[in-house]
């Protein structure tokens, strides 16, 4: 008997497909039952025969899977060894496998499929490698983790990444409501990336790979365009000078804002000899307006030495560090933002992520 919901059956269909789309391969989907001694039910035994030679795949499938859902499932595949001949194989399906799935299995040898078309068989002499992009639903369900409100949750953890916090705790360091704490952490749990401790209210969890968690955030930054700048010339001030009466002259008109870039990065561990340019978030108001006019900057648009970046909100801000007078975005924006920047700004952000973050 083969186990199966509707989702799980077109999954396996699909999955013969592509099976058979191969050279030479013929795929056939086995309805016996399974070993009487088998622990629980395959979602599917298939037959394949590959140039001549027969395998055997057990396969489970799932709607998704991340590191946690295949550590599940390679539990059960080592449990179903003891029933089943050792030459049998077994592979997962699923709509969609994180980035980190695939890696666990293909660690393990565990050969896999998603509906995006990536398909892994380490079979004896029938290896097959296909990566393809991931499946949209993943692919936008990764995207919307690392921007808006649960991005200001990512960034809590991050700052904070030695810390243990209940979902309370984040989601007034991130400022942003307790079901939306409460989402990206059970998110997180499903990458592997957070270690808990607890029950109920009073469960805490403590972010155990924050360097993960960031190198995914800079994954995500490849596809996503750069913030709008609105460029200034300031006259009569170099750029350290400039920094510095910036921050002088925004704090006297009570305007929010938090030095990013190259100049942020220069102020938290030096890198480079001279910074041509000081980028800037800033909240817009009558305080942002009247320091502006102070300096007397000017709307350019060649041989600007200061850029601002308009903010919505105050959560766009959240982690500012006060260094020598500048309020500075935390050193992980800071991180993120040299990403997208021109020139060496790339260095500079590993320069500044091994000096300051490390992670």
């Amino acid at each position: 008997m083969i186990e199966s919901t509707a989702t799980e059956h077109a999954l396996i269909e699909r999955f013969l497909e592509a099976l058979r789309e191969l050279p030479d391969v013929r795929a056939e989907l086995e309805v016996l039952e399974p070993a009487l001694t088998a622990p629980y039910r395959v979602d599917a035994e298939i037959h394949l025969s590959v140039a001549g030679k027969t395998i055997v795949l057990l396969v489970e499938a799932k709607k998704t899977a991340y590191p946690r859902d295949v550590r599940q499932v390679l539990w059960q595949f080592k449990a179903l060894r003891q029933a089943y001949p050792s030459d049998v194989q077994h592979l997962l399906v699923a709509e969609s496998l994180s980035p980190g799935a695939k890696d666990l299995l293909k660690s393990e040898r565990v050969g896999y499929y998603d509906s995006g078309g990536s398909l892994f068989l380490p079979a004896p002499g029938a290896y097959v490698y296909i990566d393809k992009p991931p499946p949209k639903t993943l692919e936008k369900s990764v995207r919307s983790l690392f921007s808006g409100r649960r991005a200001q949750v990512l960034l809590a953890l991050l700052v904070h990444h030695q810390d243990w916090f209940g979902v309370t705790e984040v989601a007034e360091r991130a400022q942003v409501a307790p079901s939306t704490a409460s989402d990206v952490l059970s998110e997180l749990e499903r990458f592997d990336w957070l270690e808990s401790r607890g029950q109920g209210p009073g469960k805490e969890r403590h972010l155990r790979e924050p360097g993960e968690l960031l190198d995914a955030w800079t994954r995500q930054l490849a596809g996503s365009t750069a913030p709008v700048l609105r460029r200034y010339y300031v006259p009569g001030l170099k750029s350290d000078a400039l920094l510095q009466h910036l921050g002088e002259v925004f704090d006297a008109h009570q305007a929010i804002y938090a030095v990013s870039y190259e100049a942020a990065a220069q102020r938290y561990a030096p890198f480079l000899s001279g910074i041509s340019q000081v980028r800037t978030r800033l909240l817009p108001g009558a305080g942002a307006d009247a320091a502006l006019a102070e300096l007397d900057a000017r709307a350019v648009t060649e041989g600007a030495n200061l850029a601002i970046i308009d903010t919505k909100s105050t959560g766009e801000l959240l982690f500012r560090e006060q260094v020598d007078g500048v309020w500075l975005a935390s050193p992980v924006q800071v991180y993120l933002d040299l990403l997208r920047g021109e020139g060496r700004a790339k260095e500079m952000a590993e320069h500044l992520r091994r000096e300051r973050m490390g992670f």
